[in-house]
């Protein structure tokens, strides 16, 4: 095993969601190892103050921020646009950025806020990101899911719960979509040096859906206090997944405390997977691009 303080010496990593929970932990214990660690928030001031915090408990000087709603697809592709004119390639990036939203809301792009930030975000993200990664090939993508994904339903025509929205139902979803998304990325990807994997992180004592107040957010408030594991035992299979020799060359799985294990039977349907890809690539434009390209 190589030393943890230098492991990541000379790799370029990226993650998103990082100035809060197990985000925040992720980026600045990849900087420990020697990573330039770029990071992505929302917020311009909380993001800076979150690079100066890292640098400092890192002692890494290269820790860099992009500034940008997720849920918003002008934004994923200017953070896309900023990272490459910076970086000549991308090591590891880590899709990290989500939400909990108990109300039914829309993005600026029109779509349900839950799909649009937990799986569109990633799915706009990394596709923008794909030449970078083989630059940097062997690279990884870390794709943070949930064990919510247990149950979910996927109603491929109605995606954006127009109709009989919940908002456990609509995170649950998504969470699923991330798997789908792993498992047809791993399949497209193979052979060319790039390992996609999802996790769940656990039950974390974050800020998690916290915003969405009243008395929802309190009793998130409550559970997390009484039954939630510390961000930082929350962030170590993301830590591991993007850090760990271990998992070099693996992909197209699904981890959970640093080792793989089995996901819902709906996640694995390869055919749906392709199903909500080529919706995905609708929704984001991409179709559109794939086709001029041709």
């Amino acid at each position: 095993m190589e030393n943890k303080k230098t492991i990541m010496q000379g790799k370029i990593v990226l993650v998103t969601g990082a100035t809060d929970g197990i985000g925040k932990i992720t980026a600045r214990e990849l900087a420990k190892m020697g990573a330039t660690t770029v990071i992505a928030g929302r917020n311009p001031e909380k993001t800076s103050r979150t690079v100066i915090e890292i640098r400092e408990a890192s002692a890494n000087p290269n820790v860099d921020l992009l500034v940008g709603d997720l849920s918003s697809q002008a934004d994923v592709r200017r953070v896309a646009s900023e990272f490459v004119q910076r970086y000549d390639r991308l090591d590891v990036l880590v899709n990290n950025a989500g939400a909990y939203f108990m109300k039914r809301a829309e993005s600026v792009d029109g779509i349900e806020m839950t799909f649009a930030l937990n799986h569109l975000g990633y799915f706009l993200l990394t596709h923008l990101l794909l030449d970078a990664l083989k630059a940097g090939s062997p690279a990884r993508i870390v794709n943070v899911s949930s064990a919510a994904h247990l149950g979910a339903r996927m109603n491929l025509n109605d995606l954006e719960m127009k109709s009989g929205f919940s908002g456990w139902g609509a995170y649950a979803q998504s969470k699923l979509a991330n798997l789908l998304f792993t498992y047809e990325l791993s399949r497209q990807l193979e052979g060319q040096k790039i390992t996609v994997n999802a996790l769940h992180p656990g039950f974390v004592d974050t800020n998690f859906g916290v915003s969405n107040g009243g008395l929802g957010g309190m009793l998130i408030s409550l559970a997390q206090k009484v039954g939630a594991i510390s961000p930082e035992e929350g962030a170590q299979t993301s830590i591991y997944l993007a850090s760990s020799p271990e998992v070099e060359g693996i992909s197209g799985k699904y981890f959970s405390k640093n080792k793989v294990v089995g996901s819902s039977r709906i996640s694995q349907d390869q055919d749906l997977a392709r199903a909500l890809w080529e919706r995905s690539l609708e929704l984001t434009g991409l179709a559109e691009r794939q086709t001029a390209s041709r």
